[in-house]
């Protein structure tokens, strides 16, 4: 339960994020140029809480995720990582077993005809 609630406040946090970062006026560059009108306006106090609100966001989706990674059920998390290591070691037979054919040299072996007819 804890989990899932983990989950949703990250993924609110995250679209917060993404629209803070839309709103904010960008501090350098040629778009900044022609923005300059802004700041006469009295623009800079709403920048600093749009700063202050990102940075804040981004702890936030920091340390939910640190909680979300605790939350976890054990059991679920050993199972999952039992079917990883399964489908691993698949793999690596996979690979040993191509690796293995690809290496070997492909002599043919002469047949008993062959070797008399050379030998004369």
């Amino acid at each position: 339960m804890l989990y899932t609630i983990c989950i949703a406040l990250i993924l609110v946090a995250s679209v917060l994020v993404i629209l803070a970062v839309l709103v904010q006026n960008p501090k350098s560059g040629m778009a900044a140029n022609f923005g300059a009108s802004n700041q006469v306006m009295g623009v800079r106090e709403t920048t600093n809480f749009l700063e202050k609100f990102t940075w804040s966001m981004a702890i936030a989706i920091v340390v939910l995720s640190l909680a979300a990674t605790l939350a976890m059920d054990r059991g679920l998390v050993a199972d999952s990582n039992l079917e990883i290591s399964k489908d691993a070691k698949a793999l690596q037979e996979r690979v040993i077993e191509s690796e293995a054919a690809a290496t070997m040299p492909q002599a043919e072996i002469p047949s008993a005809g062959q070797t008399e007819q050379q030998a004369e």
